[in-house]
Parts: structure tokens; sequence; C-alpha cells
């Protein structure tokens, strides 16, 4: 069958790419479209995917207004190509497209807090996959599985992290990654993460946390020069496996967040926000939401502190995948499953 993968987010990617090719190792078409977002454009072509593009507009009233533009393309794109479903990580667009074509869209949504997002697309959808640990009850459309979307592409049958990042990067194990965000996507409204007023908080948080390690910034913002100076330039490729290495993960990111407890690093959440799949790692010990940066350098110091923090981690990642479904599995058997919906 012919089946419409609607991409926003890099990690949408993440999350569908072993999805779609043991689809097309099935004998099914596929075609992506992609929000027009250069950090997706280059995930994408990494992997070597084929795809379209919609407009990605980064201001909110941007956004509201592109629903009608990126609708009609959507639409143009589908009428060649006829897919038999749609599926997406909650798209407006692929909802709207999906009913004036009378075909299924199914989407794998992880973001409880994106409330616009749901009113435009749930409507219109005929299943919403969440993982079990989401807190909102979306009613009769919603079927949770016991895993996460990072799992998809993070659990070990999917990575196996390659050790020769540390020498391309210069690096050592046991480094620390901040990771700042420009909270600006549809469901960061209202957001608020470490709010450092000035670059001197900023070096001050800094010079704390190198107590315990080299600091490494990953950053959505160049607000001030303290930030080139940490900041590793690497291929998004390498994300994953930088990550694996690292001590600790502390950041305003909760993609981020999730995927470096996934791997078996200790993460540390720092936001006014909760994410249902970050409250349930924290039941692991690996992941932490902490509301301001005060709390979270006290968090972070504790658990540095600790000379078996890596040891201890990696196990409590051994007993998280032992407990988890084949997120692959359960996606590729589900959209199949749905289309005849």
């Amino acid at each position: 069958m012919n089946i419409l993968f609607d991409i926003g987010h890099p990690k949408d990617v993440n999350v569908f790419k072993n999805v779609i090719w043991k689809l097309q190792e099935k004998g099914h078409e596929i075609k992506i479209v992609a929000r027009a977002k250069e950090n997706t454009k280059r995930v994408l072509e990494e992997y070597g995917f084929e795809y379209e593009v919609c407009k990605h507009h980064k201001q909110m009233v941007g956004k509201a207004f592109g629903i009608i533009t990126n609708d009609i393309h959507l639409y143009n794109i589908a009428k060649k190509f006829q897919p038999d479903i749609f599926v997406s990580p909650g798209s407006p667009y692929s909802a709207h497209v999906s009913r004036v074509l009378g075909k299924p869209h199914i989407a794998f949504s992880d973001t409880e807090i994106a409330g616009l997002v749901i009113k435009l697309t749930f409507p219109f959808t005929d299943k919403i996959y969440t993982s079990s640990s989401f807190y909102l009850d979306l009613g009769p459309k919603q079927i949770r599985f016991n895993g996460y979307y990072e799992l998809a592409y993070l659990h070990s049958r999917y990575f196996t992290p390659n050790r020769d990042v540390l020498k391309k990067y210069n690096l050592d194990e046991g480094y620390i990654i901040l990771r700042l965000s420009a909270l600006a996507s549809h469901h960061d409204i209202g957001a608020r993460g470490f709010t450092f007023s000035s670059e001197e908080e900023l070096i001050n948080f800094i010079r704390e946390l190198e107590r315990y390690g080299r600091v490494i910034i990953s950053s959505e913002t160049k607000q001030w020069e303290t930030i080139s100076d940490y900041e590793l330039k690497f291929k998004p490729g390498d994300l994953h496996d930088l990550l694996y290495y690292s001590k600790m993960c502390i950041g305003e990111g909760a993609t981020m967040a999730s995927e470096a407890a996934i791997l078996g690093v200790p993460a540390i959440y720092v936001s006014n926000t909760h994410r249902g799949y970050l409250d349930e790692l924290e039941t692991y010990g690996l992941a932490f939401t902490i509301p301001n940066r005060g709390e979270a350098l006290e968090k972070a110091k504790s658990l540095l502190s600790d000379n078996f923090l890596v040891k201890n981690s990696k196990e409590k990642r051994e007993k998280l995948l032992k407990e988890k479904i084949d997120v692959v599995e359960f996606m590729v058997n589900e959209i199949e499953g749905s289309y005849k919906l």
C-alpha cells in the first residue's frame, strides 16, 4: 500500500526511520513530507531519505496562518501519490487532508501540552497512539502502549554506540551536556527553563558544573558569546553517540532529556512543564523534571557526586529495556492493520 509520513521535528525522523525501512522491506510505497526546518532536512538527508517540503513557520502567528497553505500543499502532494493511509506524530495537515480524501490518519503522539495541535488534529484522526505514561485521556481513539517513542531508535536492537565519536571530537568519557533551547515550538507556549537573565549567570552555572567534568553546550540560541565558547559543533547523526558517552544531560529540551535517559544517562529537564514519559523515567531514576535552575543545579551536583553514577545508570537502562515492548514492531503492525479503517 501507499503510506504518507508527515514529519515535523528531527525527532520524528528518528522515531519513524526504522518503521519506514521495515515497511519498505515488506513492499510498501512510502512518501515523506517534512516541514522545512534545516535540522529536520539534514537528518532526513543523513539517512538517505527522499522527501518533499511543506513550509515551516517560526513564529506562532505564522504557524496559525500557515495551516491553510500547508493543507493545500499537502493535498496537492497526496493527490499525486494517492496514499492509502496518512501517518504522523500528530499533524493537523495530515488530519485535515486525510479527511478530505477519505483516507485514515493515525497519529503517534507524545506531547501532552500541545493543546492547540490536539484540538486541530484529533477530531480528524482515526487512531491516536500514546505511551502508557501519557497522562491525558484522549477518549476512545486513544491506544496506549508500554514503551516510549525513543525506543524506536535507541533500544539496543536498533542502536549501537560508536566509541569513535570520542576521538572524532577530541573527547574523553564523562563530559556533561548542557542543552539550551529556544522554546519556540507550539508546545513551548508558557514554558520556562533556565531563565538566565545575564551572561554572568550562565557562566556561574557552567563553572559549578565544571567541578565534575568538562561541559559541552548544545544550543538552539546564540544569545551570548559564552555559548559559542562551550558549544560543540557536531553532525546530527553523532548526537546519540555523544549522549551515550556523557555523564549527564541537563537542559531545557524534553527530547534530549528523554533520549539521554533511554541511553542510561541521567537527565535533568529544567522546566515548569511536565511530560508523562519523563515522569515515568523518573521512577527508573533516569530523568528528573526540575522547575528552576537553582534546584536543577543542586540535583545535578548531588548526582555527579556519586562515583558509581555511570555504572548504576546503565544498569537502570537495562532494567527499563527488559520491561518495555519493541516499539518499531508495534508501530509497523498498527500501520498495516489500520489500512481498512
